[in-house]
């Protein structure tokens, strides 16, 4: 077991990449040129940007090792260097001990390999190695072999791009009709394929007039066989939004079209150095929207009717909203991190550790059932893979079946935001 304890930026000797400057490139190309020139990864728990330090020995290598066999980072390479995917992976394995295992004395999911993670890591040899459960479950489930339930919702969308291709709604109409390229597809490209990582947003109360908009809508996750809930807003709450685009001189705040878009992985607040974080973001051309044109503070049928906004958007991006107290959108689709359902039907409470904001960050709190969110998507994306797909509908007028409707969506969102 290893006596130093490991966290981002640490690296095996003699593993460091003869080119920093490339080496970090790969993942901060999009980040603004200031903070490009760190060349240091950027730790979220604590808000530094730590550069490459080299520490004696494969204590990284090993821990990596130990990961991919277990089945937190099935699809990256040992390559001693404790970099995001690393990161994410020993987050994972932590909330995977503290949740599936039930064992909280593995502590707060922090992504740090300390002497109280090395020693589950070595309970877990001691107790797994040589049986099936060596290989954590998430591992364990495939899209070929996955769950009744990510089979169902595979499903369901077959069925809605089926049933929209002939009978489009007025709304799915406009995209349709759009002539510019942009990252929402057209209906007949909808991607339904179970080895695509799919993030679903079911937005409800779209037309209840607030200035502050509540985390009410719920976010359906699939991903190699599995199914993960959370919870947040598919809207924009007014004052967040007026903030952001009153500095563009307009005041008309964004919804995101209902539809299928294509996203990619990357960062929010690409030129904070103090808040820059993993998110999602358009894949390439842009998302489109609807304007609250009105000044509504809804996406009301008079906004629809007025049309999709004549240029694409690149600012709507999946992103973090805090514990879930508030709704922090201008129009991005963002996700509370109090609290998440796993892939066997439980609630998991993350609220003692699920920051509120920023300023907790470094006092031993996190971004919660977010980090599952995107911890998830790195990890088990398929090697290459640099995008995953997110289908934004109503309630109302959603695939729905007789298993999942309007009541069921409103008890999953209402039973994660009173844990």
């Amino acid at each position: 077991m290893s006596t130093t304890t490991l966290r981002l930026g640490k690296v095996d000797q003699g593993f460091a990449p003869a080119d920093t400057t490339s080496f970090f490139m790969k993942f901060h190309a999009v980040l603004s040129a200031a903070l490009q020139e760190k060349l240091a990864f950027r730790d979220e728990g604590d808000g530094r940007w730590r550069p490459l330090e080299e520490v004696p020995g494969t204590p990284v290598s090993d821990l990596q090792r130990f990961l991919k066999a277990a089945g937190f980072m099935p699809h990256s390479e040992v390559d001693g260097i404790y970099g995001y995917v690393t990161h994410a992976a020993v987050r994972l394995f932590q909330e995977y001990v503290r949740t599936v295992d039930n064992d909280p004395s593995i502590g707060t999911p922090d992504g740090i390999a300390g002497p109280n993670t090395f020693r589950h890591i070595e309970d877990w040899k001691e107790k797994k190695e040589g049986t099936p459960d060596f290989v954590c479950k998430w591992a364990q489930s495939s899209p070929t072999n996955g769950s009744a339930e990510f089979n169902q919702w595979i499903g369901l969308l077959e069925k809605a791009k089926s049933h929209y291709l002939v009978h489009p709604h007025p709304i799915l109409q406009f995209l349709e009709n759009f002539p510019k390229k942009s990252d929402t597809k057209k209906i007949r490209d909808w991607d339904t394929s179970p080895d695509t990582i799919h993030l679903i947003g079911i937005r409800r109360n779209e037309d209840v007039r607030e200035l502050k908009r509540e985390n009410d809508d719920l976010f359906v996750l699939l991903i190699n066989g599995m199914v993960f809930k959370f919870w947040g807003s598919t809207d924009p709450s007014q004052s967040m939004a007026f903030d952001f685009i009153k500095k563009q001189g307009r005041l008309d705040e964004a919804f995101l079209t209902e539809g299928q878009h294509l996203y990619k992985f990357g960062w929010h607040k690409v030129s904070d150095g103090r808040r820059v974080y993993r998110a999602m973001k358009p894949a390439q051309h842009g998302v489109l929207v609807f304007r609250d044109r009105i000044d509504a503070n809804a996406l009301t049928e008079e906004n629809i009717q007025k049309g999709l906004d004549d240029a694409t958007n690149f600012s709507i991006n999946i992103h973090w909203s805090g514990k879930g107290q508030s709704n922090y959108s201008a129009g991005c689709q963002v996700i509370a991190g109090k609290s998440y359902i796993n892939p066997d039907g439980q609630v998991i409470d993350c609220s003692a550790f699920a920051s509120d904001g920023y300023d907790d960050l470094d006092r031993n709190k996190t971004r919660g059932a977010y980090n599952v969110l995107t911890d998830l998507i790195l990890n088990y994306s398929a090697k290459g893979v640099t995008t995953a797909v997110y289908t934004l509908a109503r309630d109302e007028t959603f695939f729905l079946s007789d298993e999942i409707d309007e009541k069921v969506i409103e008890g999953w969102v209402e039973r994660m935001r009173k844990v």
